[in-house]
């Protein structure tokens, strides 16, 4: 439904805002902000595919490795340093914090909290040229004491090392994870499908293309 879709990103676009304004309180144009962490983020993903690392990792391999059953493909990300619009901005921060800073809420790109719920799998990506294997297996072993893996699956992290850093800072923590707290997420999006289903919000706009009790299907399951 339109109207669900339009509260939910603007639930979402809230809190890019919110977390953009923490990390870099001087932007005034907040929608350039959330669309500069987003392209950030993308541009980290793909990392390994455009430069040279001592641990690169395929796309493909974060799939395989993020995504233990089909139906479990929702993932969540976080992302520290969060990048101002201002190339000139620079946020430098410990290789120990980028790994704090991406399982807390505030760092998390969509309304969800991750704390206390469980991890299936999770893959920590870094980049930058200060950062070592060593550094990497390190942190991985402290923030693992302190989540909540699958009993099936307590071995579950997936680390890569892209030895080239991002424009805005030397060092870099992308954390792709698939968390069981995304269930919160969908449990209130399905809520708001239901208050505006229940008074035929924006039905009309659909019911000349499609039949309608399709709707009551998509509630059920």
């Amino acid at each position: 439904m339109n109207g669900l879709r339009r509260k939910d990103a603007i639930e979402i676009k809230n809190k890019q805002n919110q977390v953009a304004q923490q990390w870099s309180p001087e932007v005034r144009r907040p929608f350039d902000e959330m669309n500069n962490i987003t392209s950030n983020l993308l541009l980290h993903m793909t990392s390994s595919m455009r430069f040279e690392g001592p641990v690169n990792v395929d796309l493909n391999e974060i799939t395989m490795n993020l995504v233990p059953f089909p139906r479990l493909h929702f993932l969540s990300s976080s992302i520290s340093p969060h990048t101002a619009v201002s190339p000139f901005v620079n946020q430098q921060r410990s290789i120990n914090q980028l790994f704090t800073d991406v399982f807390t809420r505030e760092t998390q790109l969509m309304k969800m909290n991750p704390v206390g719920s469980t991890y299936l799998a999770c893959a920590l990506l870094m980049r930058g040229n200060i950062c070592t294997i060593s550094d990497l297996q390190k942190n991985v072993v402290r923030m693992k004491h302190r989540l909540t893996m699958a009993h099936w699956n307590v071995e579950g992290f997936k680390v890569g090392l892209c030895s080239q850093p991002a424009v805005h800072s030397p060092c870099s923590l992308l954390c792709l994870a698939n968390n069981t707290c995304i269930r919160n997420r969908f449990i209130g999006m399905k809520e708001s499908f239901k208050q505006l289903y229940k008074r035929k919000v924006y039905v009309h706009h659909y019911a000349e293309y499609m039949d309608v009790s399709i709707f009551d299907t998509a509630s059920s399951t």
